[in-house]
């Protein structure tokens, strides 16, 4: 019955007469995916919807300065969220190889990151000072190293139990489901006095982001997943490295790597939105909710769209994506030099981040799909993780515009990552198209 039904809304939503074709998986996976496609989205919407109420750009921060953390913790805490989980992907990749189904290793990532999240809640219930932070910053590190377990086995599972065509979309409804309900947090948090907030109130927002973590892991578990390639011995660290020599054999996926390392700019510009917000009128917690509820609206808006993009084209979802945030960056950066008053307005930057929660929307649905559709078997798990791991290490790297951002303007560095975006784009529409194949 529940097969039935699954199968039938399931056709209904792709509503395309080939909705049973499968490309790029067995005929076995293929008999599950109907079941597989809901799962997914339904895992995936519980942990983008967590991610949305511990985000490290919003929630996090805001955390940090009511525990008076210092506020170079507080600037760690995204380098940290991010490098933390991308740069040790080569060797875990190692690890899943060798594993014929690969979903266990996704669901023990999730279940690592919601005692993480559990223990921030603890530190706010219990410390304050530079030791909130530090405790804040070391949960932080274990989430990350527990997301990177999760993200490397994700793009195999979905590669081995979607076909072609139908991966985009996973992402999309899921994306676009958990902005939907980020609106409801972002909403509540809006409707706050500043002096509401307490650490019992975080204690009980962050214990509320721990559960979705877990319960989304019981979600996965339910996942029909054949077992796949695998990989004997050796040692993982070595196996890594050797694996570094894609980039020097692989130019497609070279050049992918390139691509995707100059569209971190819709990324990194986020926090100094944000900052240039706070620097026009004192933060609140108001404006907390209100660019919580700028990113859930960008994310139930434009993730389905791009979604369906993808699969006609991934290339051009992430030259569009990073069109838009390299475009708005130099928009922002002239209205904040040329006419302040107007930057000032408290609707601007609150508009900026939802135009650029848009774009960045875009252009990791993007390069998600792109990376999937690029190889198969062992190859895809191998592209996943050098690229990621590269990545970790370019954001370690550009982690430094904040002192570049003390030492000239913020909206320089605004203009600055937005032209690595422009040329980001310009590098997308170079690489090979791939859907359709």
């Amino acid at each position: 019955m529940a097969s039935s039904i699954s199968e039938n809304l399931y056709s209904r939503l792709v509503n395309e007469e080939d909705a049973r074709i499968c490309r790029d998986i067995s005929e076995e996976a293929c008999t599950e995916v109907p079941r597989n496609f809901f799962l997914l989205i339904g895992s995936s919407f519980l942990t983008k919807l967590g991610d949305a109420v511990a985000n490290p750009k919003t929630t996090l921060a805001w955390l940090m300065s009511a525990l008076g953390a210092p506020v170079v913790l507080t600037g760690l805490l995204v380098p940290v969220r991010e490098s933390g989980s991308l740069i040790p992907q080569l060797a875990i990749a190692a690890y899943v190889r060798r594993k014929p189904v690969r979903k266990w290793v996704w669901m023990l990532g999730a279940v690592l990151q919601a005692v993480a999240v559990a223990a921030m809640a603890m530190v706010a219930l219990t410390l304050s000072g530079p030791a909130a932070g530090a405790g804040l910053i070391a949960c932080l590190v274990v989430f990350s190293l527990a997301r990177g377990l999760s993200s490397v086995a994700s793009k195999d599972v979905l590669g081995k139990t979607i076909p072609r065509t139908r991966r985009g979309r996973v992402n999309g409804l899921s994306a676009s489901a958990a902005g939907l309900a980020s609106l409801g947090v972002g909403a509540a948090l809006a409707g706050l006095q500043a002096d509401e907030v307490s650490s019992a109130r975080f204690f009980v927002l962050l214990l509320f982001a721990a559960g979705l973590w877990l319960l989304a892991a019981v979600v996965y578990a339910f996942v029909v997943e054949e077992p796949g390639e695998t990989e004997g011995g050796g040692n993982a660290l070595a196996h890594a490295i050797r694996k570094l020599s894609l980039l020097r054999d692989d130019a497609p996926f070279r050049r992918f790597v390139l691509a995707r390392s100059l569209l971190l700019c819709s990324a990194l510009t986020a926090p100094y939105y944000v900052v240039l917000a706070r620097q026009h009128a004192a933060g609140t917690v108001r404006q907390l909710g209100v660019f919580i509820l700028a990113a859930g609206m960008a994310s139930m808006i434009s993730a389905p769209v791009w979604g369906r993009l993808a699969d006609w084209s991934s290339r051009r979802v992430m030259v569009v994506g990073a069109l838009i945030a390299g475009s708005l960056g130099v928009f922002a950066f002239t209205v904040e030099t040329a006419a302040p008053r107007l930057a000032g307005q408290f609707w601007f930057y609150p508009l900026a981040f939802l135009v650029l929660s848009v774009a960045h929307s875009g252009v990791r649905l993007g390069r998600k799909t792109y990376v999937v559709d690029l190889a198969s078997g062992n190859r895809r798990t191998d592209y996943v993780a050098v690229s990621n791991s590269v990545i970790g290490v370019v954001l370690l790297l550009l982690g430094g515009t904040g002192a570049v951002a003390q030492a000239f303007s913020v909206p320089v560095v605004i203009l600055a990552l937005s032209a690595l975006g422009l040329v980001g784009a310009w590098a997308s529409w170079k690489l090979p198209e791939l859907e359709g194949a």
